[in-house]
């Protein structure tokens, strides 16, 4: 049977306290929005529809294409959300999912045990529901005889009903046509004047339709996130989902309660990752890598047997044997090729290191081009940057760049040049060049007495 998706992602979320809207604010790296589409798509719906309201230029942005959109201009409750989807809907035969996007930590398999589980029974809709220790502001699944009879919203309950531990997550599952068919006959006949979801629930029930509930093993999956403390309590269940993934698949994290990774990192088995490490964006780290205490890792590659120690690495590639820090910047659009040695307060941004090169300290390379096996001697600055435009420095193969070298770009330096220690080099240093851009030293025998800053010993 085919299945469809509506996603709500229309609200501004007040209790945020934000301009953005509240769908977008991020847990684990990933917008909340962006954890249900994957879910969702996990169980490959024909049709996937994202309801959007508030930002909705913003929101629209992070959509991928396969996800179709329609606007709610004014917030008249999720009962009209789910109604406007109807001209992309409503004639088609299938099961519809409709979710919040809120709610980040649903997992694809419970969407898929979900599916499931309502064909299995056969209804007309199935509302996925937790067991609450405080179910206080959700709304109280009630039954009859063990079968939903209704859904009653916290502030409609009375005392019995607030009593109910069983709630909705605001997840269900509807025959397509049946509920576009309900939600023609939904009023605003409640407390707050809206149209609620919820009601067709009682609609079908009038009908002698049959309403399932799929309660849910781990309550933490039903959490909306509608206000700061929710999204730091998402936060810290995602986080504890995504290291204990790795750990099962061979990482060894030394400390998991200080280590922060993203949702779409990859790591290869047998990585050691120390703690106080945030691993972030679309990081993918091979075998047997090191990464110790205080380092930052967004976007990377990271091949195999490389090292980073207490650096901070941005959008750029480590291959194999690579090596970075203490202390150590990588800026976006940097490679650093096998057996690269990156030392401390060492800063490198879109640069090209080629194989054994070394820059050990105090250096910064900018807009270079570097061959293989250069030495950059400590202090070495490539001078890029004129104030309007970059220029690029290309060093040759085997070239030694002596310690306090300023390479005025652009320039190029040939294959085993030297630049002297010191030196201010302006113009190109060809193959096998000595290059000294310095002036000659000059003593002055007895200057010194003369200073105002001279002490006799």
């Amino acid at each position: 049977m085919n299945k469809y998706a509506i996603i709500l992602a229309a609200g501004k979320g007040t209790r945020m306290k934000s301009d953005r809207p509240k769908v977008l604010h991020e847990v684990a790296g990933k917008t909340m929005l962006a954890h249900v589409v994957s879910a969702t798509s996990a169980v490959a719906p024909e049709k996937t529809i994202a309801i959007v309201g508030h930002g909705a230029a913003d929101v629209l942005g992070t959509l991928p294409e396969h996800v179709a959109y329609v606007k709610q201009e004014e917030q008249l409750g999720t009962g009209h959300a789910v109604k406007i989807a109807e001209p992309l809907l409503k004639n088609l035969h299938g099961m519809t999912l409709v979710i919040a996007g809120d709610t980040p930590l649903i997992r694809p398999e419970t969407l898929e045990e979900l599916f499931a589980y309502h064909q299995a029974e056969k209804a007309t809709a199935t509302i996925l529901t937790a067991i609450a220790e405080d179910p206080t502001g959700y709304g109280r699944i009630i039954r009859e005889d063990g079968h939903v009879s209704k859904i009653v919203e916290q502030k409609d309950a009375n005392d019995f009903e607030e009593s109910v531990q069983e709630i909705n997550t605001g997840t269900y599952i509807f025959d397509n046509r049946a509920l576009f068919e309900a939600l023609s006959n939904i009023t605003t006949d409640n407390a707050q004047g809206e149209y609620y979801l919820t009601d067709v629930i009682e609609i079908f029930k009038d009908d002698a339709k049959k309403v399932s509930a799929f309660v849910l093993d781990d309550f933490n999956e039903s959490i909306g996130v509608n206000d700061r403390v929710a999204l730091s309590q998402a936060e810290k269940i995602m986080r504890d989902r995504i290291n204990t993934k790795h750990m099962l698949n061979g990482v060894t994290l030394i400390d998991p309660e200080t280590t922060y990774i993203d949702a779409d990192v990859k790591i290869g088995e047998d990585s050691v990752i120390e703690p106080n490490v945030v691993i972030k964006g679309q990081t993918v780290i091979s075998k047997g890598v090191h990464i110790t205490s205080g380092s930052r890792i967004e976007s990377s590659r990271l091949h195999h047997n490389t090292e980073v120690r207490n650096s901070t690495i941005e959008y750029s590639v480590l291959e194999p044997g690579a090596n970075v820090g203490p202390y150590a910047h990588l800026r976006p659009e940097t490679i650093l090729h096998e057996n690269v040695h990156i030392g401390n307060f060492v800063e490198v941004k879109a640069s090209t290191l080629g194989v054994g090169t070394k820059a050990g300290h105090l250096t910064y390379i900018g807009n270079a081009m570097v061959g293989e096996h250069v030495n950059f001697g400590a202090g070495t600055i490539t001078v890029n940057f004129d104030g309007v435009n970059k220029f690029k420095t290309e060093i040759e193969d085997y070239a030694f760049i002596g310690s306090n070298s300023s390479l005025i770009a652009p320039i190029a330096i040939g294959r085993n040049a030297i630049t002297t220690a010191g030196s201010v080099i302006t113009d190109d240093v060809h193959e096998d060049e000595m290059a000294f851009g310095r002036a000659r030293q000059v003593n002055k025998v007895g200057r010194a007495k003369l200073m105002p800053s001279y002490h006799e010993s």
